[in-house]
């Protein structure tokens, strides 16, 4: 039911064409050695990473976010700081991220209540998606699971030390 709202997925390289990019969204990241670029959203174990956004940066910041921190160079994204502990090698993991999107159409910086009531609906549906995967694969995805997945820079660093 949900699957029909996202896009096709796209390769990781190609994230500046998702649509609606400058708008609010949810965005899942899936690693794959199959090539999933321009197949329709499904959901599939090879699902890592489920995240949102209500910046003022849209999707595409926040997905800009995410290669940041996956590609070392400046730490913004959480859930990304997981991956980059487990796959460090950005170039090699790169080629196998796809992502996909939903996005919703509203002013974030706007106080209305038409807008807020749609930043509302965005973390609602995170969470609805958070509950189709658990439902289907019965847990989280792996870097969702904050437990299960270390930080690169809390483990990594203290190990330096």
């Amino acid at each position: 039911m949900y699957e029909k709202k996202f896009s096709d997925w796209l390769a990781w390289q190609e994230r500046k064409k998702i649509p609606s990019k400058n708008f609010p969204g949810i965005y899942i990241i899936a690693l794959s050695t199959r090539h999933l670029a321009g197949k329709l959203f499904t959901w599939r174990k090879e699902i890592i990473y489920i995240g949102m956004t209500n910046s003022v940066g849209g999707l595409i910041g926040r997905l800009a976010h995410f290669d940041d921190t996956i590609s070392g160079k400046k730490l913004r994204h959480g859930g990304a700081d997981r991956v980059r502990y487990k796959h460090r090698k950005y170039n090699f993991l790169t080629n196998q991220l796809f992502v996909s999107v939903v996005s919703f159409d509203c002013d974030v910086s706007s106080k209305l209540p038409d807008d807020l009531r749609m930043m509302g609906k965005v973390v609602e549906f995170e969470y609805i998606c958070f509950a189709q995967y658990a439902k289907k694969f019965g847990k989280l995805p792996e870097f969702n699971d904050m437990k299960a997945s270390p930080k690169f820079s809390l483990k990594v660093k203290k190990r330096k030390v």
